[in-house]
């Protein structure tokens, strides 16, 4: 969420600059993601001042160039104009040689260069206004009043003001700062608690009152659990026109493009307050009479966006006597929008059930910036105060006179939150004495009421703007968010009691695959488990029938639960890649989630299956180039080696495991490792549609683990046992066979160590052959054997003896023959 900072402090008064403001919001729960300067024009016009065109005479070499000398107080610049309007005795903008303009309709800026035009040296640019990037006139050079000082700069002159954009990362919760009173309201109540002067108010609707009753609207509420507050107000008269700069410049830092008065005050008022309201054009309302209620299944409704919908029977509709013209609380229609004729406007305030307007918005694929309040939960008590603004602003900006009374419909007022709260448990969950006299103070500043008091436990009414604040627990944190985590002493001795960890114990293997990952050279990626359904609907490895559904999704894409890290790797390949970071080495340690139907019994909770993955992915170059080396890209034997560096880490032996083909469809070509009936690992080259999803052009080696049977690998070890080292020496042998290419290193390994158990200490391959020389479907390993014997030297009799009966094994058990 973005904040005006010129725009909060016209509702608190305080002396904080706005780097000092981020801190305190930080400091308070509402985290500052990025505080950014903004100027109303781009680049503030430096180096644009106001000059006198001292002298103007035609250019001696160009008929429609005018050669002139411009005072700009420092001194008086040579200019070559081309401006048909210039003339003697004008004031007038300069952009002098340096400064850099930023023209309307245009993205590339233009910097002013000291130049010879026909031969004449120019100092300067004599503006016009769309050269400025403040208008889109070039009919000729903007002219300043008479009395604009020379030399003065041109954001002086104009009026320009700069700003700051404060970006807040506003937590699901704090729907009750999703405005810039909001903001200010919570910053009031931290400057009261800590003796900061400041003084916070909201803009007076004193002056709100009815200029005739010329325009009633009726208002029927058929569906009052949707709607349980509904209001409007007509104004007419209306005249749709810019809005004031004032108001354009607010809305443009935070993002906004201003359209016209009438919109923009609608923006204004939810970005001010919080409330979304919504402008009904009154002479399209059919029949002159409002309805909200609900409309048959499948009924069609064009949206503003142009799209046709198909309604569904639980979509809360805001209807006319004959159509339907808004989907309540989340997108206007077509047939009933503001335009630039529209003179008269039905004003909607209202409070739309959260469930229903959250319901709507994702069946539709909406997220707009009223369902997005909506569907949180806005103050039922501030409509009526943001009709009177909204309807105020109409007759103040867009000359509008206010033809009706305000309708208001809230049968069952909704109350204030009410629960008891003791000073002890507070002083026990915050874990320091505060005194209550500082608790009453916070709580009031938080605009609580303490309804009543007695042996230390207080009766409090929360407002029901806060939504987040039902128990006291609750309430107890806001009171240490606004006494401040830094004030809260760290004990001098902790009291603790310590329990045996399990073996072996998750959280130890954990950290200790992360440190070795990140000592070869690895980056660590934390992602969300909730993920987007559309990644599982053509995969049969990972079927969209077996994802943990969300029944209230934040958005289509955070529907489901993840059964793979995959897709969160992959997005955060695509991420590195957008910005130049295609050599990648990335690792992600987090659970996985399955629905398995095929389980349910009468535990409701049997069908869900959750496991701790570990993934890793391996693109781009493994190895960068430089003056004594050629680039090696990263490839599956990359990925392949760290694995088993891994496994070796927890005791695994990777020639231990059950290597297979793997038929997954997240790999074009892969391998799945098994230790017994248990799946412990897939690896492989990620498919090429995949990757296309993700725009991803380059090759992506991926590996998934499941940690948690790595552990009960790790369990079966052993001890690990120190030896002696060997006083013999120890004896290495090659042999080149000839094999069929089905035949694995891994198959011939096994052989050889089921061959030979005494004397063979390591099987190792260190050259392979595929080519025109040998025979169709054969290949050639080169493999190194060492050999060594604890009690004594080996001798040539015994190496023939052993390599002999190995090469008689291969022959045997996989048809290999020994090249020469």
């Amino acid at each position: 969420m973005k904040i005006s900072y010129n725009w909060l402090c016209d509702y608190i008064e305080v002396d904080l600059s706005p780097e000092r403001m981020a801190g305190i919001l930080t400091d308070i729960g509402l985290e500052v993601d990025a505080l950014e300067r903004v100027e109303s024009v781009r680049g503030g016009l430096a180096g644009v001042v106001v000059g006198e065109v001292a002298s103007c005479e035609k250019h001696p070499d160009a008929d429609k160039l005018s050669l002139t000398q411009v005072d700009v107080g420092s001194e008086t610049l040579q200019i070559v104009c081309g401006a048909p309007n210039v003339a003697a005795g004008q004031k007038v903008l300069v952009a002098t040689v340096g400064a850099t303009l930023y023209p309307a309709g245009s993205d590339e800026p233009f910097k002013i260069k000291r130049s010879k035009i026909r031969g004449v040296e120019s100092l300067g640019m004599i503006c016009a206004e769309d050269e400025l990037g403040i208008g889109n006139d070039h009919s000729g050079i903007m002219t300043l009043p008479a009395e604009a000082r020379v030399g003065a700069p041109a954001a002086e002159v104009l009026g320009l003001q700069g700003d700051w954009m404060i970006e807040i990362g506003l937590t699901p919760n704090r729907i009750d700062a999703a405005s810039h009173i909001g903001v200010a309201r919570d910053l009031a109540a931290y400057c009261k608690t800590n003796g900061i002067a400041a003084r916070f108010a909201m803009p007076s609707v004193d002056d709100f009152v009815v200029d005739s009753q010329a325009l009633p609207i009726a208002v029927e509420v058929r569906c009052t659990e949707g709607a349980p507050r509904y209001a409007g107000v007509s104004v007419t008269g209306l005249k749709a026109a810019p809005s004031p700069q004032w108001m354009q410049n607010y809305l443009k830092t935070i993002g906004i493009n201003p359209k016209n008065n009438i919109v923009d005050i609608t923006n204004f008022i939810l970005h001010e307050l919080g409330q979304p309201l919504h402008a009904f054009d009154a002479d399209r309302i059919e029949g002159g009479r409002i309805v909200v209620r609900t409309c048959p299944e499948g009924t069609p409704f064009v949206t503003l966006d142009g799209v046709e919908r198909k309604l569904s029977a639980d979509d809360l509709m805001i209807c006319d006597a004959a159509k339907p013209m808004c989907i309540a609380g989340v997108f206007g229609g077509a047939g009933s929008g503001i335009s630039d004729g529209t003179r008269n406007v039905f004003i909607e305030s209202a409070y739309f059930n959260p469930v229903w307007i959250r319901k709507s918005a994702r069946r539709h694929g909406l997220n707009t910036d009223a369902s997005f309040r909506f569907e949180r939960g806005i103050d039922p008590n501030i409509t009526i105060y943001a009709l009177k603004c909204a309807a105020l602003m109409m007759k103040e900006l867009a000359g509008g006179t206010i033809n009706s009374e305000i309708v208001d419909l809230y049968p069952d007022p909704i109350a204030d939150f009410r629960f008891d709260i003791s000073f002890a448990k507070i002083n026990s969950l915050i874990g320091n004495e505060i005194p209550p006299q500082t608790v009453r103070g916070i709580i009031a500043a938080l605009d609580v009421r303490i309804e009543r008091e007695a042996d230390g436990v207080m009766s409090v009414a929360v407002p029901p703007y806060r939504v987040d604040v039902q128990r006291d627990v609750d309430l107890i944190e806001e009171i240490l968010r606004l006494y401040g985590y830094n004030n809260v002493e760290i004990p001098a001795h902790v009291r603790s009691s310590l329990a045996a960890a399990p073996k072996p114990d998750r959280g130890r293997m954990a950290g200790a695959a992360s440190e070795f990952l990140t000592a070869n050279g690895f980056t660590e990626i934390m992602s969300n488990s909730l993920t987007r359904a559309a990644y599982y609907e053509q995969l049969a490895s990972y079927p969209r029938s077996a994802c943990v559904e969300i029944i209230n999704p934040l958005s289509s894409d955070l529907n489901v639960m993840r059964q793979t890290l995959l897709f969160n790797v992959l997005e955060a390949v695509e991420l590195n890649i957008n910005r130049r970071r295609n050599d990648l080495k990335l690792y992600e340690l987090g659970n996985c989630y399955r629905y398995d139907a095929g389980a349910a019994s009468d535990d409701l909770l049997s069908p869900y299956v959750e496991t701790m993955r570990l993934g890793v992915a391996v693109t781009g170059q493994e190895q960068a180039p430089s003056w004594n080396v050629s680039a090696r890209p990263s490839g599956f034997f990359t990925l392949r080696a760290i694995t088993e560096r891994l496994l070796a880490r927890f005791g695994v032996d990777i020639y231990g495991l059950r290597c297979e083909s793997s038929d997954c469809d997240l790999f074009s070509e892969g391998l799945v490792f098994s230790q017994g009936n248990r799946e412990l690992m897939r690896m492989g080259t990620v498919a090429a549609p995949l990757l296309k999803q993700f725009d991803v052009k380059q090759s992506v080696k991926f590996l998934e683990m499941d940690f948690d049977a790595l552990m009960r690998a790790a369990a079966r070890r052993g001890e690990v046992k120190v030896q002696e080292l060997n006083k013999f020496p120890s004896v290495k042998r090659d042999l080149a066979l000839l094999l069929d290419k089905g035949v694995t290193f891994s198959e011939l390994r096994r052989i050889a160590f089921e061959t030979e158990r005494k004397l063979l200490r390591s099987v190792s391959l260190f050259d392979v052959y595929e080519g025109d020389k040998l025979e169709a479907g054969k290949k050639s390993y080169a493999l190194s054997f060492t050999l060594e014997d604890p009690s004594r030297t080996l001798t040539d009799e015994v190496i023939e003896r052993t390599m002999t009966g190995l090469v008689k094994q291969f022959e045997a058990r996989v048809g290999a023959t020994v090249r020469t």
